[in-house]
């Protein structure tokens, strides 16, 4: 595998410019597959389970083939790059997941929801590999970290309003409406496509899915980063069923400081990143993800399920910017397409797999043992963290 620079720091002088025309282009093209995204995520499994269609078990072949798709779409997506080029397949991803949202209603049969969500999962896997990779090449080496920092901000807008827009339009105006505003939002970006490079990163040697799984300096930061998503799963589908059932204000509060300190904490880590590197905040990240998690055992009280939320937000926040920052810059450019494929499967993968691996641990243990037993567990990806930093001690 080629190394280039271990995301150390960077030198202060000449800094380049960090929003180009081209990344501001890339931007909203950002926006617009991640409005899509978070617009019907919470409101196809409703529609799917509305009227008697199947109730929670249709609901969740739903986002079952959403996510699912997505996964797959994310190992498969760094061969159709070096067979297309990233614009296309961007372009394709796009198309992906706006023209299946418009036929949405055409049916409300179960199966034809199942095809339409596996569709745009693929398509968003396109997004987020190709797009990211994309990215990654548009932002200056010296300013990365912030510059990842800064697409953090650009998609965590849509998970803090579109996610619950889609759900109140939803019961304003219908479903159909729904369905053509997460459409619309991912096909009108397209136009913008052609102001960004076809096919970028071509220097270096490429590296394919396989091998980035058995290059140690890309996996131990895959996954220490998988262990905090794992717990991010858990906190948008288990902490409202944990608190109070009185506590509705509660719940809207705190699933929005959990993001809301995520972004924060990326974009401030992004920016040290850059000017101390990024390697030394991975432990920290891991550290307030685990404190978070254990926190959350105190569902009885309002004040700390906030502080908890907040402490988990910014440790997920200052993970997700440094795990991806460090795990670019251990490759060459012709290798950032399949980093965005690991880094993103771990994301989907330890989101999934906490959420399903915490519904059982709670089934035995309650919600509170639940939570602080799950942070203590994720204090297992200290071992990989800690053997990260060893290794760039001895490279240094």
């Amino acid at each position: 595998m080629t190394t280039t620079q271990d995301s150390g720091p960077a030198t202060v002088a000449a800094r380049p410019a960090l929003v180009t025309q081209a990344l501001a282009l890339r931007l909203v093209s950002v926006f617009g597959a991640s409005t899509s995204f978070y617009l019907l995520l919470s409101v196809v499994p409703h529609y799917a389970s509305a009227q008697g269609r199947g109730g929670g078990g249709a609901a969740g072949l739903a986002t079952g083939a959403l996510m699912l798709a997505t996964v797959a779409g994310e190992v498969g997506t760094p061969a159709l790059i070096r067979r297309w080029g990233h614009r296309a397949v961007l372009c394709a991803g796009l198309v992906l997941m706006g023209l299946p949202a418009l036929a949405l209603g055409f049916s409300r049969g179960l199966g034809w929801i199942v095809v339409v969500c596996a569709l745009r999962g693929l398509g968003f896997a396109f997004t987020l590999v190709a797009g990211g990779a994309l990215t990654a090449h548009l932002i200056p080496a010296e300013r990365r970290g912030e510059g990842l920092a800064v697409v953090g901000l650009v998609t965590g807008v849509p998970s803090l309003l579109a996610l619950p827009l889609g759900v109140w339009l939803a019961g304003q105006v219908g479903y159909g409406v729904v369905f053509a505003a997460g459409g619309v939002a991912a096909l009108a970006v397209i136009p913008t496509l052609w102001g960004l490079p076809g096919r970028v990163g071509a220097e270096g040697r490429a590296i394919d899915l396989p091998e980035a799984f058995r290059t140690g300096g890309l996996l131990r930061p895959a996954v220490v980063f998988a262990v905090t998503a794992l717990a991010a799963g858990i906190v948008v589908t288990f902490l409202p069923l944990a608190v109070p059932a009185s506590a509705t204000g509660l719940v809207a509060a705190a699933l929005f400081v959990q993001p809301a300190a995520a972004t924060a904490a990326r974009w401030l880590a992004g920016r040290y990143g850059d000017r101390h590197g990024s390697g030394g905040l991975v432990l920290p990240g891991l550290l307030l993800s685990a404190a978070g998690t254990v926190l959350m055992a105190l569902t009885g009280s309002a004040v700390w399920v906030i502080v908890a939320v907040g402490v988990f937000g910014a440790g997920f926040g200052i993970a997700q910017n440094a795990t991806l920052t460090l795990m670019y810059a251990r490759v060459s450019p012709a290798g950032y397409g399949t980093v965005g494929a690991l880094w993103n499967f771990a994301y989907d993968a330890g989101m999934g797999a906490g959420a399903l691996a915490f519904g059982r641990l709670a089934g035995g243990t309650g919600y509170p043992w639940a939570f602080a037993l799950t942070g203590v567990a994720m204090l297992g990806a200290l071992l990989p963290a800690l053997r990260d930093r060893r290794v760039r001690a001895d490279q240094s």
